[in-house]
């Protein structure tokens, strides 16, 4: 205690942070936005990605292992960012977020057009002969090469809507 009075109170830490700058809105109204569509429709198909490639028993673990790394990590973090906005956390934590949204599409729609990239060199090494066991028969079966067929088709149309979501995240970044 000072001679002269009573000591000041601490500063009110919710008054001393800067609000966090964001511009989605916030719990189920995301999902009215395009960018909420969006982050949905890349939930969905990238989760298809992951699927399909994991059903082809994966002929090519080298490329399709990145493939479904990428799939796999991608599907995981959308679904926390999409979490993130449902429940309001977003407004709890101080952070920019229309420069984090930038940020996390631009770093995934980089990482996923490699993705495509790979799955579809993959299924374009169909009539690609191995020798295996005194026998040459193609590298990927018919099986294979249709579900490696769907597979890059849906990397392509993830990899189209993470780019959406990254000229719309642009577009709130830097108005």
């Amino acid at each position: 205690m000072s001679a002269g009075g009573a000591v000041p109170p601490p500063p009110n830490p919710a008054v001393s942070f800067p609000a966090p700058r964001v511009t989605l809105p916030a719990g189920p109204d995301i999902l009215r936005t395009y960018s909420g569509a969006f982050v949905c429709l890349e939930i969905v198909l990238g989760g298809l990605v992951w699927i399909l490639v994991a059903s082809s028993n994966v002929p090519l673990p080298l490329l399709q292992g990145w493939v479904m790394f990428v799939s796999v990590t991608a599907f995981f973090f959308s679904l926390l960012f999409l979490g993130l906005f449902l429940s309001g956390m977003v407004t709890q934590i101080d952070a920019n977020w229309n420069f984090l949204d930038f940020v996390y599409h631009f770093i995934v729609f980089v990482f996923y057009f490699g993705a495509f990239l790979l799955e579809a060199a993959a299924t374009s090494l169909h009539d690609l002969q191995c020798n295996t066991t005194m026998t040459v028969k193609p590298l990927l079966n018919d099986n294979q090469y249709n579900i490696n067929v769907a597979a890059t088709v849906f990397a392509f149309m993830t990899t189209a809507c993470y780019g959406c979501s990254l000229g719309l995240a642009l577009r709130r970044w830097r108005p």
